[in-house]
């Protein structure tokens, strides 16, 4: 029974995110929904608004650790508690061979995917630690489980979120909050059509 507790869902201005903050709504979460972009994080609040169910728009780069307090310390604020985190903001990075990838590129991947997922967890978790009780989700991707190649800025963001994931869930499992990493396979979202239409055109060059 989820009515009543309060979640933080990053990357929620579209995509993957969107759809769950709004199936949390549904099930009478209070949604503080975050994004770099804030007309796509005010049309999912919108959507949570249809579904009867409090939230808040906030805008948060998460590869910065200073927006990410303020996400938190805004959360309690308003609503006094965190039962749940779920990290799904992400970008894709670089497309094409490692060696001809852009390293600002490259480095700003594993800081919004990796280091995002490592800010959000670690100040929400000083959180629930004190309330012995929570519910973190990651969200893992193409890349987690097998090589990737074109991608390895990505695939490599999502296999150290998975072992993030694993060493988290350890170190707090005797906290009573529990960490898991999620992979949704391939879903038709704006990301991965963009990554397709890369790819193809990198094909199209050889």
């Amino acid at each position: 029974d989820l009515q009543g507790r309060v979640a933080i869902v990053t990357g929620a201005g579209r995509g993957i995110g969107r759809a769950i903050a709004q199936a949390l709504a549904i099930e009478g979460v209070a949604v503080v929904v975050a994004s770099r972009t804030a007309t796509e994080i005010e049309e999912t609040l919108d959507l949570l608004k249809a579904a009867g169910q409090a939230g808040l728009a906030i805008v948060t780069d998460v590869s910065k650790y200073k927006e990410v307090k303020e996400l938190v310390g805004r959360t309690l604020e308003e609503f006094g508690r965190i039962d749940i985190l779920v990290n799904d903001a992400g970008i894709q990075g670089p497309i094409g061979l490692i060696s001809e990838n852009e390293v600002a590129n490259w480095n700003a991947t594993i800081q919004a995917n990796l280091l995002g997922t490592f800010y959000c967890t670690q100040i929400v978790l000083s959180h629930m630690i004190k309330r012995r009780q929570g519910k973190i989700v990651n969200l893992s991707g193409g890349g987690a489980t097998v090589s990737r190649p074109n991608f390895s800025a990505y695939a490599t963001s999502k296999a150290a979120v998975v072992r993030l994931t694993e060493t988290v869930a350890e170190e707090v499992k005797e906290d009573n909050i529990q960490v898991n990493a999620v992979l949704p396979g391939w879903i038709d979202t704006d990301l991965t059509r963009r990554g397709r239409k890369e790819v193809s055109g990198l094909h199209e060059k050889v």
